[in-house]
């Protein structure tokens, strides 16, 4: 599988990457069998890279990431920040979407210590003493609200992004940069923070929502900062096409939205592929893109969309998207 730079490091990581969120048990719980299953089909596929977080079933994904990748050091591992894990004071058997997860509560904490510590639980599930690319996860008003990201953004600027300068410097992790669902707080923190290596962008440069285009995307290319796309399919409908029950950004699909999706549609039958393949294409062959998520924990799926991938990629697929 062909590789791609991240931002002006010295890494690379496989065009194509593996989401760990789903073996963490999002939406449905999946056996130990189950997830080594659809690890070993991505890595059968010349996947190289794979992505995590403390937040993927409360430390759950990576504890059984680290257990695959256990005699796999030439794998590429991403896992997130922000989020510190600590034993539960009471059993959880689903939260956040996450059903019977490892049994942590957790605590956000964006400072330097706090980065720093998550960081530390994370080597210890994964069972590495490095993190190729450490991001800090759902900073933003996105996730915690106008007022409450206020002092989530202090304790970042404050020593937070300083902190992971620092945890580069030492060798311990090779990248770094932001994992959310939204283009602004990108812009925030590399023009009051610093620059960033790489960003973990979801659902906002995708076929149907290209928010990023507007700003984001001239920015980190100006910067050198990579692009790795998560949620190409915008949570589900550009992978079942406008059905009813079609979801959108983690949610039921407003009409508007299914009337756009009914566009692109018909355009990708046009073309002669289906929407979900015209997603993918779009994505991979996008000139900011170091590389693409491909999250599930059935390997079918997966195999689905590899196969789409492999595909010819017909005459005026660029043309008709741009």
């Amino acid at each position: 599988m062909k590789t791609r730079h991240v931002g002006r490091t010295g890494l690379a990581v496989s065009e194509l990457s593996f989401g760990c969120a789903s073996i963490g048990n999002l939406y449905r719980e999946v056996s130990e069998a189950d997830a080594d299953a659809a690890l070993a089909c991505a890595w059968a596929a010349g996947i190289r890279y794979f992505d995590t977080a403390p937040h993927y079933g409360r430390g759950l994904s990576e504890q059984r990431l680290g257990r695959f990748l256990k005699s796999c050091p030439e794998a590429t591992i991403s896992t997130k920040a922000g989020r510190v894990l600590s034993p539960a004071r009471a059993p959880i058997a689903e939260v956040d979407g996450f059903v019977n997860p490892a049994q942590n509560d957790v605590r956000y904490d964006y400072s330097g210590d706090g980065i720093e510590e998550s960081f530390e639980q994370s080597c210890m599930r994964l069972g590495r003493r490095r993190i190729d690319i450490l991001y800090v996860h759902d900073i933003g008003e996105y996730t915690h609200g106008v007022e409450g990201n206020i002092p989530h953004r202090e304790a970042f600027l404050g020593s937070g992004y300083e902190r992971l300068v620092q945890l580069k410097e030492q060798g311990k992790i090779r990248a770094f940069g932001l994992g959310v669902n939204e283009c602004e707080v990108c812009l925030d923190v590399m023009r009051n923070g610093g620059p960033l290596d790489v960003i973990l962008l979801a659902g906002r440069l995708t076929l149907l929502d290209r928010a990023a285009e507007a700003e984001l995307v001239p920015e980190c290319r100006a910067a050198g900062t990579s692009l790795v796309l998560g949620g190409i399919f915008n949570s589900g409908i550009l992978a079942t096409g406008p059905v009813p029950g079609a979801t959108y950004d983690y949610g039921p699909a407003p009409e508007a939205v299914m009337d756009r999706v009914r566009a692109l549609e018909a355009q990708a039958a046009d073309l002669g592929v289906p929407l979900a393949t015209a997603a993918l294409q779009f994505a991979i062959r996008h000139p900011a893109v170091a590389s693409v998520l491909l999250g599930t924990a059935k390997p079918a799926s997966l195999q689905r969309n590899l196969e789409a991938l492999a595909a010819p990629v017909p005459a005026g697929l660029d043309a008709a998207f741009a």
